[in-house]
């Protein structure tokens, strides 16, 4: 089967080593990555500032980009999300690009659903003794119904202690354009999932969008608190090298 890497804007320009940790780990199944170069912005923050005419430009691009991918695999909920949920609001008037953007649709999967319900896999036999908590980002969870899949998958980590985050479900306040229109309500946001997280005495959080990673990153980094912050393709990777080595 073709599958194609769609790395999202923040991976690709600010984590390259999520896009890397995927490909790596997906190559331990015979899972060989093809990566269209002509991929672009999924158009989610024209979209959301009501910019459509542009995010359809962006959205067209990708369509083209991954016409002939079986799978389509992201790093990100929220642009996965984008991709099922409004492409087709874009094109509703467009039968053609409809048909297209459904087609997409089909085949485009967050990591970590690809992972489990596509290739069926949860102990990819990584270890990683520490403390962690989960962030269950908002696009990933409401749009994607992302629910039990990272749960399943660090469930199955030698040495991981997995430790609830109170209030789990709380939007971190990044939302992208939000972050910078609304800033003080996002920065309340954000002081409060911090919060929360320091009361698990968690050493990791780990998430599946790097945009809420990199805000409650950049506020922790700013109170001066150690937590460590990675997306889970990142620290599945990390621990099948320490499992390897040992």
């Amino acid at each position: 089967m073709k599958v194609s890497l769609f790395i999202t804007c923040l991976s690709d320009a600010l984590y390259p080593r999520v896009g890397e940790a995927m490909v790596r780990l997906l190559a331990r199944y015979g899972v060989q990555i093809h990566f269209p170069q002509e991929q672009t912005c999924c158009g989610q923050p024209a979209f959301n500032s009501g910019y459509w005419d542009e995010a359809r430009a962006s959205a067209q691009t990708l369509i083209r980009a991954f016409a002939d991918s079986d799978y389509v695999i992201s790093p990100s909920g929220s642009c996965t999300g984008m991709i099922h949920h409004y492409f087709p609001k874009l094109f509703e008037h467009d039968p053609q690009l409809l048909a297209s953007a459904h087609q997409l649709r089909e085949k485009t999967y967050e990591f970590t659903q690809f992972l489990v319900n596509v290739l069926g896999v949860t102990d990819l036999g990584a270890v990683f003794p520490h403390k962690v908590t989960y962030h269950p980002s908002c696009h990933g969870s409401r749009l994607l119904g992302i629910k039990q899949e990272p749960l399943q998958l660090m469930e199955q980590v030698r040495g991981l202690e997995l430790v609830p985050l109170p209030f789990a479900e709380d939007c971190c306040g990044f939302g992208g354009t939000f972050a910078v229109k609304m800033s003080d309500i996002s920065g309340a946001m954000v002081a409060e999932k911090a919060d929360h997280i320091l009361e698990t005495e968690a050493e990791v959080l780990v998430g599946l969008d790097l945009g809420c990673l990199m805000n409650i990153s950049g506020h922790l980094h700013f109170r001066g608190k150690p937590v460590r912050t990675m997306h889970l393709a990142e620290l599945l990777y990390e621990g099948v090298m320490v499992s390897e080595q040992r």
